[in-house]
Formats: C-alpha cells, sequence, structure tokens
C-alpha cells in the first residue's frame, strides 16, 4: 500500500480538456452583459441627466446675481433687472426662465435688500425627451444685494 494517495489519471488530454471547457462557458458573456447592460444605461442617463440640472442651477445662480446687480444700480428698474436675467440664462442655452423682482427697484430706499429669484421647469431645459430622475422638478436660484445710493 502506497504512502501517498495516486493521482487519478485525466480523463482527457489537454486539448479535449479545454475544448469541453470552452464549450461549457459559450454565451457566458452574453448572459453576463444582458443582466449589466440595463443598470449600466441606467447609471449613465442618470449621470448626464443630473449633470444637466447641476448646469442649469449654476446658470441660474450666476443669471440672479447678474439681474440683482442690475435691480441695484441707482436707476435700476424690475423690467430692466428681468430681462438682464433673463437674457443671460438664454445665452447660456437655459430658455423658459421666469424672473420676480422684489421690492420694486424704482422705488426702494439706498441700503434696502433687493431679491431676484429665479426658477425653470427642468422637462424645458432638459436633454433627455423623458427626465425619468429630475422630471416634474423646479429649479430655483436667488440672490440678495443692497439697494445703492445715500438716503
Amino acid at each position: 500500500m502506497a504512502l501517498y494517495p495516486t493521482r487519478r489519471k485525466r480523463q482527457c488530454d489537454e486539448r479535449q480538456c479545454d475544448e469541453r471547457r470552452r464549450d461549457e462557458r459559450r454565451g457566458v458573456a452574453a448572459v453576463e452583459f444582458a443582466i449589466v447592460a440595463p443598470l449600466f444605461f441606467l447609471m449613465v442617463l442618470g449621470c448626464i441627466e443630473i449633470g444637466r440640472a447641476l448646469m442649469v442651477q449654476q446658470v441660474l445662480i450666476s443669471a440672479s446675481r447678474v439681474g440683482a446687480r442690475e435691480a441695484t444700480t441707482l436707476n435700476g428698474t424690475s423690467s430692466d433687472a428681468t430681462s438682464a436675467a433673463v437674457s443671460y440664462a438664454s445665452g447660456a442655452s437655459v430658455p423658459g426662465v421666469t424672473a420676480t423682482v422684489s421690492p420694486d427697484p424704482g422705488s426702494a430706499k439706498a441700503g434696502e435688500l433687493i431679491t431676484m429669484t429665479l426658477s425653470v421647469d427642468f422637462l424645458s431645459v432638459s436633454w433627455s425627451p423623458t427626465p425619468w430622475f429630475l422630471g416634474g422638478q423646479t429649479l430655483t436660484a436667488t440672490s440678495v444685494m443692497r439697494k445703492e445710493g445715500f438716503d
């Protein structure tokens, strides 16, 4: 009797075993791709949609600053501030922006806070025809500055 167990004799030679293993794994990559692909593409579309929302939000913040700055000048009016903010946003490819200024810059006293608020519906600025994650959301930005002058 031997002290060490002997190796079992292989039932196939190297070439036959490789072919058998290859035949057993045929189609595995296609099945794995079918499982992983929807999740991957969902993540890619989500990243694109959230990236677009962040870009639009930053444009709204900058446009609200431009509008607030226009409203706080000595001869600033609501219409000038609104048109400055909306034109800034549309120049950055963000159409459909709604702007409000309060209080009226024409009647505001020096040192009074003037608030410029911009908002846009994400459906109108999304690159996706039907946004999944942020559909129906409204993006807003507000800037507050003091009216210039000496009263």
